[in-house]
């Protein structure tokens, strides 16, 4: 049975001191819960080790939002998947929009990147999504699945069947637009069948696909009802500990 998953992207958000505390607030309210679904936070670098060494890591798990595309070496101002690892974190999110947007990450890029977090033991959450040109022009299907081929399809079948992805619309982060339940469906159908068609079928039923998208309390229930949708990656929300609850109750 593949994992439901509620993870929380914090961004370029809070101190270390207010992160902390987030922290230990959520681990408090998660602290005997019946979950029904795997819980991750995603912090900034600087907040890695400390929040790992803070919350029950058997309850929630911690995520960087990135790392190098190198193993080590001259690199100022990089973080290795090594590096990463050796926090006590145990995912990285990889290829979100932002990163590809602002700082050009490229699909070639991204198999680096992704290639280092598996060779460290790291589950990557591999982020896809199309912009709303790509979605209006109706070339999006064509968008997502180059961005899955591109960057993961020279995997072997067992280090995919590692990999966590989140369908990210481009055009509802932030924005307040969020894909209808119908069309999250669609999309991520079409992310399983293509997945499918490399790796067989139960590889594609095993692979967990995560929402990524303006998902909120209010719309959480609806999106993770439907069949191929395994859970969010969820930003704003993320950074309130009710907020990010009332998501993790949709389940």
């Amino acid at each position: 049975m593949r994992k439901n998953i509620v993870a929380g992207n914090w961004k370029m958000n809070k101190t270390l001191q207010e992160g902390l505390a987030l922290a230990t607030e959520l681990n408090e309210v998660l602290a005997g819960a019946e979950l029904k679904c795997d819980v991750v936070i995603g912090t900034p670098f600087i907040h890695l080790a400390s929040v790992a060494a803070t919350i029950d890591t058997k309850v929630i798990g911690v995520a960087a939002q990135n790392c190098a595309n190198k193993e080590s070496g001259a690199y100022t101002g990089e973080i290795s998947a090594a590096m990463v690892k050796s926090t006590g974190a145990n995912y990285v999110i990889l290829g979100h929009s932002e990163r590809r947007a602002y700082y050009g990450e490229t699909a070639e890029l991204l198999k680096t990147k992704t290639e280092l977090a598996l060779a460290n033991g790291l589950t990557p959450i591999f982020c896809i999504g199309e912009v709303l040109e790509e979605r209006e022009s109706g070339v999006f299907f064509d968008v997502v699945k180059g961005q899955i081929v591109d960057s993961l399809f020279d995997l072997s079948a067992e280090d995919f069947g590692k990999i966590v992805l989140a369908y990210e619309p481009v055009w509802a982060i932030g924005t307040g637009k969020t894909a209808s339940a119908a069309q999250a469906q669609e999309i991520h159908a079409f992310i399983r069948a293509t997945i499918a068609a490399k790796y067989g079928e139960s590889v594609a039923q095993e692979t967990s696909i995560l929402y990524g998208g303006s998902c909120n309390a209010s719309n959480a229930q609806e999106l993770f009802s439907n069949p191929d949708v395994d859970g969010g990656l969820i930003g704003g929300a993320a950074l309130k500990v009710a907020d990010f609850k009332a998501i993790i109750d949709a389940f």
